[in-house]
């Protein structure tokens, strides 16, 4: 109630202001008495400009002439009366002016504002952000609401592959503990879009391997635990969360993560602040695309300007001069272009043809963990899509990075 007051203090204010010289009546001369008040000033003016020798005595005799004749004709035209404006006229005028600035702004206001807002401290805000992080639904609800969101999307699973996964679960009954058949469940379930089921699998293998499970473990299955959820960090997935980051604090997953935790419970600040350290340290990396792909909603919400660092690639007069190079630095151009398409795949995104050309240009050049990478990345991407994941599949086994 108290903002409301104050705004229309405020608003009656501005518009008496506005409108009093509406209101009131001219004075008699005063158009007149302005004008040759103005040319003595001039005079003035001239002489002293005369005296400190900015103008010469021809220039300043001819301006003194001027002004001179126009003070003559304003004191012979004399002092006349301004006629009164009409009162009906101006009683309008008035009224709608009023209406049109405090109507207009009331109106403003009501479609980019707030008007039902109540005060929102700070420390309010905090609490809340809190009260979210602490009732965040579970890793299995959010599963079983994600697979919901997804079932029209869904891709029919080829029948051999079918029978692979199934066959493996077969195996896994009667050989619980074999971590390299959880590892191969793990990489079809992901592949034919089953994301619960590689949760649950990539579970089994950290769960074996115990306190010997190494960062890539957990990292593995925190990127499927947030997928499967359609995005949502559940309280289990800040669990592995706080694993990765006690074994390695700066690791670019645990940090992108932590962000998403927080944009998520209205803190985009802190995510904010995080995600900066990703995009500006990861490069072309999984989550720090991620984070790019983000961080202008969460910049503008937290109010802040940020734009991220550019991808670096090859300039187009540089592929230009490719043809007369010399046979090595040839080879180091074909490497800038494939960094080039790693660049744009990381800012845009693109369709399965586009990754599966990245893959197969690393193994070309013989970089084989540059195309492993991209090959576990795309299976995130792609997962679900039986079609894409075929063509990238195929990419990665010519590349030898298939498992």
């Amino acid at each position: 109630m108290l903002f409301w007051i104050i705004t229309v203090v405020m608003a009656a204010f501005v518009v008496a202001a506005l409108l009093g010289p509406l209101l009131r009546g001219g004075k008699a001369g005063a158009e007149d008495a302005q004008a040759v008040s103005i040319y003595r000033d001039q005079l003035a003016e001239v002489e002293r400009d005369l005296a400190r020798g900015v103008l010469d005595p021809q220039d300043a005799a001819r301006t003194r002439t001027e002004v001179a004749r126009r003070l003559l004709a304003a004191d012979r035209a004399g002092a006349r009366t301004l006629g009164p404006a009409p009162a009906g006229l101006t009683r309008v005028a008035a009224v709608v002016s009023a209406l049109v600035l405090g109507g207009g702004s009331l109106a403003l206001y009501a479609g980019l504002g707030a008007p039902g807002a109540t005060d929102f401290p700070r420390a309010q805000r905090l609490a809340d952000g809190n009260a979210l992080r602490a009732g965040r639904m579970s890793q299995a609800e959010a599963e079983v609401a994600a697979a919901q969101m997804m079932a029209e999307g869904a891709v029919e699973v080829p029948e051999e592959i079918a029978a692979i996964v199934a066959n493996l679960r077969a195996g896994l009954e009667t050989e619980p503990d074999d971590i390299s058949g959880w590892m191969i469940l793990t990489d079809f379930e992901t592949r034919t879009g089953n994301l619960p089921g590689a949760v649950a699998a990539m579970r089994e293998v950290v769960r074996l391997r115990g306190d010997e499970a190494s960062v890539t473990d957990l990292t593995g299955l925190l990127d499927r635990m947030v997928f499967a959820a359609g995005g949502f960090v559940s309280p289990e997935a800040d669990g592995v969360i706080e694993r990765i980051l006690a074994a390695d604090p700066a690791n670019l997953a645990g940090r992108y993560y932590t962000g998403l935790l927080y944009a998520q419970t209205d803190r985009p600040d802190l995510a904010l602040a995080l995600w900066r350290g990703v995009i500006e340290e990861g490069g072309e990396g999984l989550h720090a695309r991620l984070a790019r792909g983000l961080v202008g909603d969460i910049a503008f919400l937290a109010g802040t300007d940020y734009t991220p660092p550019p991808l670096r690639g090859p300039t187009a007069e540089q592929m230009q001069a490719a043809a007369g190079m010399e046979a090595g630095d040839r080879e180091a151009m074909i490497r800038g272009m494939v960094g080039q398409l790693n660049a744009r795949l990381a800012a845009e995104g693109g369709p399965a043809e586009d990754w599966a050309r990245l893959i197969s240009s690393y193994g070309v050049l013989g970089e084989t963990e540059a195309a492993r990478a991209i090959w576990d990345e795309a299976r995130v991407v792609f997962a679900g899509d039986a079609g894409a994941m075929s063509q990238i599949a195929a990419a990665a086994e010519s590349a030898g990075v298939a498992d």
